[in-house]
């Protein structure tokens, strides 16, 4: 693993076209920004994986049984959804 140390406002680049940006930090809590191209999904770790969870639950589904979740779902989310200052204020 690399460690780095950041301060605010600074950046880490990953290969040429992710960009992860140190917004602020808050006591214990580092809040960052994830500039990355829209077909690289970007989780946090939790979520990740409770979405390999439920797809290796689908995977175990029965065609008919995976029509009725469908129907009960809806289409899948592809990202998390990303809020803007105002909404966190």
């Amino acid at each position: 693993m690399l460690v780095l140390s950041r301060h605010r406002d600074e950046s880490i680049i990953i290969g040429d076209d992710i960009v992860i940006t140190v917004v602020d930090i808050r006591g214990d809590k580092v809040r960052l920004g994830i500039a990355a191209p829209i077909e690289i999904s970007v989780h946090r770790q939790e979520v990740y994986e409770a979405i390999q969870r439920e797809n290796r639950q689908a995977g175990r589904l029965e065609p008919d049984e995976a029509r009725q979740v469908g129907r009960l779902t809806g289409p899948p989310l592809r990202r998390e959804s990303r809020r803007t200052r105002s909404e966190e204020a």
